[in-house]
């Protein structure tokens, strides 16, 4: 009969400390989902939003009908195993999530997961017919980002105490000579700026 192994004292709070944390971790988790689940408010501050063209609610549909929410986020819907695309048209033009879609590495000037070749698990998609990767462009151009996401080429309206002291600490002297502080700009300057160069199809 094989004799009972006893713990050392340190082995003991090793495995007693790694036990406290599994049963604190799954007691925050249930809490967390309970207040998710029951919440009337989102847990996180949403800062997109979207504002569909009839072109790109036929978009949506053809979005969703080919599988492109298996991957991706769009519209607070779909998973996060791949690039969330909510706000994506606040920060790349309707021509190029078109040209992205037909010709992925070559528009993207690399390697990218899943878009591209076969065996890629996306190539189906740039053999799609063009008229419904035109409507999938202008369904992901209209998901906008509101100004201070981290899809907006636009800083959070107002100055940040948070943004000024990290300007201080770490941006160079003469950079205050060489750049102007975008929100010092008028914003209807920066709306149509950030704008110039992309279209939409109503």
């Amino acid at each position: 009969m094989s004799k009972k192994i006893k713990l050392k004292a340190g082995e003991k709070v090793l495995f007693g400390g790694t036990a406290i944390f599994i049963v604190l971790a799954i007691i925050g988790y249930v809490i967390l989902e309970t207040v998710r689940l029951t919440s009337d408010k989102p847990l996180f501050e949403v800062k997109t939003h979207f504002d569909l063209s009839k072109l790109g609610h036929k978009g949506s549909a053809v979005f969703r009908a080919s599988r492109c929410t298996s991957c991706h986020r769009a519209m607070n819907n779909g998973t996060n195993m791949g690039l969330s695309l909510d706000g994506i048209g606040s920060k790349r033009t309707q021509e190029w999530i078109l040209t992205f879609l037909m010709e992925p590495e070559k528009t993207y000037e690399a390697r990218t997961l899943d878009h591209g070749l076969r065996p890629k698990e996306a190539a189906y998609v740039a053999r799609m017919p063009k008229d419904d990767l035109v409507a999938i462009a202008a369904f992901l151009y209209d998901l906008k980002s509101d100004p201070g996401s981290s899809t907006s080429p636009q800083p959070p309206p107002g100055k940040s105490p948070f943004i000024d002291s990290m300007i201080k600490t770490w941006a160079p002297e003469d950079w205050k000579e060489k750049y102007t502080d975008i929100r010092d700009k008028d914003p209807v300057e920066n709306s149509s700026n950030s704008d110039k160069t992309q279209t939409r199809e109503d």
